[in-house]
């Protein structure tokens, strides 16, 4: 590898994945042999290449050094890899189909010790029957319409199998969950009253569960500020939040530090006493169902 490839770091528009990706090549190394000289993955080297995975100023500064980049190169590639640490980035690009951005929040739940999720208006992800995880992830159908789209019954297909795959952690009694939705989520005819009546009852097995706090914001509670949009908070370390047709993510510390005071007052006029909510509209759909 020569001096000269070895420092060209490109254009200072050039995100830090695509100057890696570039150096690797010119220096004739698989990500693998990459991986295996700095000690990480073969589909770790590849997440950071693509831009899946926001990776951290230490693991791009390894990376650098190992490929022989110049110092100057190095400096601003952590530079910008800081930068993109701490702000939101959208997952679309990166992984595509929504079953994509599944099984990658799936990836860092899996490292994850503490939850706290809230919803407004679904049921939390992780406490979803299948049935109502398909009539929520099909709504994307609703924002692009019945298309000809390859993949897109596949996509759905996936993602919901992702999503129930997902709930494997809540079985895994060294991990502790704090979930929160509005009253809404149980009011709100997302699927079938038959799937509505197991979702409520899903959600008072979760309730049940040593390992996991249920809150409910009754509808007539006084809330502190307009409740926009869910999120993961992900051991004070992460932050994920849905929206429509991706999930945006950001390690930042603000971000994380806004997000935790927003889910700590919320706590404050959410209800931990779900049973009468959850027989309230356990009856309502058991009616409905005929």
């Amino acid at each position: 590898m020569s001096t000269e490839s070895a420092n060209d770091g490109g254009g200072s528009s050039e995100s830090p994945g695509a100057v890696i990706a570039r150096l690797r090549r010119t220096a004739g190394l698989t990500g693998q042999q990459l991986g295996l000289l700095v000690k990480m993955s073969q589909a770790k080297i590849s997440r950071i290449e693509t831009g899946q995975a926001s990776a951290s100023p230490e693991d791009i500064a390894r990376i650098a050094r190992a490929l022989g980049a110049s110092r100057e190169v190095t400096d601003r590639l952590i530079s910008q890899a800081e930068t993109a640490y701490n702000r939101m980035t959208d997952w679309r690009q990166a992984t595509g189909a929504v079953g994509g951005i599944q099984s990658e929040v799936a990836r860092i739940e899996a490292k994850t010790r503490e939850f706290r999720i809230f919803q407004p208006n679904v049921v939390v992800g992780l406490a979803q029957t299948s049935e109502y995880a398909r009539s929520v992830l099909s709504s994307i159908d609703v924002i692009y319409g019945r298309r000809p789209r390859d993949g897109r019954v596949t996509s759905v297909a996936e993602a919901v199998s992702a999503r129930v795959r997902r709930q494997e952690v809540l079985e895994e009694r060294d991990r502790r969950f704090y979930f929160m939705i509005g009253e809404s989520a149980l009011s709100s005819r997302v699927a079938e009253p038959i799937h509505m009546l197991a979702q409520v009852e899903r959600l008072r097995q979760v309730a049940d569960q040593e390992n996991a706090t249920l809150r409910i914001i009754p509808s007539d509670a006084p809330i502190p500020f307009p409740l926009i949009h869910g999120f993961e908070l992900l051991d004070d370390s992460c932050i994920v939040i849905d929206v429509f047709n991706t999930a945006m993510i950001s390690r930042g510390h603000d971000d994380i530090t806004a997000y935790r005071r927003v889910f700590d007052e919320l706590e404050k006029i959410a209800t931990a006493d779900v049973a009468p909510l959850l027989e309230k509209y356990r009856r309502h759909y058991r009616e409905l169902a005929g």
